[in-house]
């Protein structure tokens, strides 16, 4: 027996850094119920950040090996597990593909999948408190914080060239390293190479400072890196300066939250709509679900409604017991 024991009942994978600390873990069994998934169980793994090929190749391979270990959602480590196990994958989706990430793992007939899922589960949450035509109509800009997957899964969104004039006036990214910023800028060139977007090495707090400071009006500000849940902190100082009728959406939902605690002490000057990462979890987890037991639910629908209050209820029972 390896390192991961024989599942004995259908089993999804949370491969994580402090899986425990999520709200899914209680969540799950709810939903499972919910969208009848007799005997389901989820189980978590904790990886460390940016942990050896062979960490994620051995969770990869008893996935695909063991009978009842039907799939996996993957966060924080999906470009890892991408680069280290792309070759043990019979399927990768056009996104897993274009992206070189993997956020979901499935299978089906006798095959290891891949699927990138945040450029769908992103827009899904994005497009659930962002008003119809808003880029048109405003001529916002936006700024990520952070270049990994999650951050090449909203700006893809964003960028794709159906959307026509609705799109942002400008993309600008920030991160403290240069090789992520660049793999991101390959990626967006496939999509649209005639789109502007800025690309920024930030290595210290207050270069972010400098770009949150010059954003137009309305325009979105996104923390999608790990500070305020993986780590504590967040990406900019106090000296940062939301924009006038600006956005201010973090991706995490849980931790120390510095990032919207930041936002909120502006929000009546700056006149700013505050969005944590909770929607986010939600189509996040749900999308992989559907795909790992193979469920067909439509959002709109009176059972996502169902599994949506079931969450809301578990955090805020959550929140209660602080």
């Amino acid at each position: 027996m390896g390192k991961y024991p024989k599942a004995t009942q259908p089993t999804i994978y949370f491969i994580g850094v402090t899986t425990g600390k999520s709200s899914i873990m209680k969540v799950f069994p709810m939903w499972a119920k919910a969208l009848g998934l007799k005997d389901a169980v989820i189980r978590g793994v904790d990886l460390k950040l940016h942990d050896e090929p062979s960490a994620y190749r051995e969770i990869v391979a008893h996935i695909k090996e063991d009978p009842l270990s039907l799939g996996a959602l993957v966060t924080t480590h999906k470009i890892d597990l991408f680069d280290a196990c792309a070759d043990l994958f019979d399927y990768l989706d056009y996104y897993a593909s274009l992206m070189g990430e993997i956020s979901c793992i499935s299978k089906r007939d006798g095959q290891l999948r891949g699927h990138a899922k945040d450029p769908i589960t992103s827009g899904l949450a994005l497009e659930s408190f962002l008003p119809e035509n808003y880029w048109r109509q405003t001529g916002a800009e936006v700024l990520v914080m952070g270049a990994g997957g999650s951050s090449i899964a909203i700006t893809s969104y964003l960028m794709k060239p159906e959307f026509g004039e609705n799109r942002p006036s400008k993309i600008i990214v920030a991160n403290r390293s240069t090789p992520r910023l660049e793999k991101m800028k390959k990626i967006h060139e496939k999509i649209d190479p005639a789109f502007p977007c800025e690309y920024h090495h930030t290595p210290e707090a207050r270069q972010i400072d400098e770009l949150v400071n010059r954003l137009k009006r309305g325009s979105l500000v996104i923390n999608a890196t790990g500070l305020g849940k993986d780590r504590p902190g967040s990406p900019i100082t106090d000296a940062a300066s939301f924009p006038q009728d600006g956005i201010a959406w973090d991706f995490n939902y849980r931790g120390d939250l510095l990032f919207l605690d930041q936002a909120k002490r502006q929000q009546r000057e700056k006149n700013l709509r505050i969005e944590d990462g909770w929607v986010y979890f939600i189509h996040g987890w749900t999308q992989v679900i559907f795909e790992v037991f193979d469920l067909d639910v439509d959002i709109n629908s009176p059972k996502f409604k169902e599994l949506c209050r079931i969450a809301e209820e578990a955090a805020n029972r959550k929140a209660a017991q602080r």
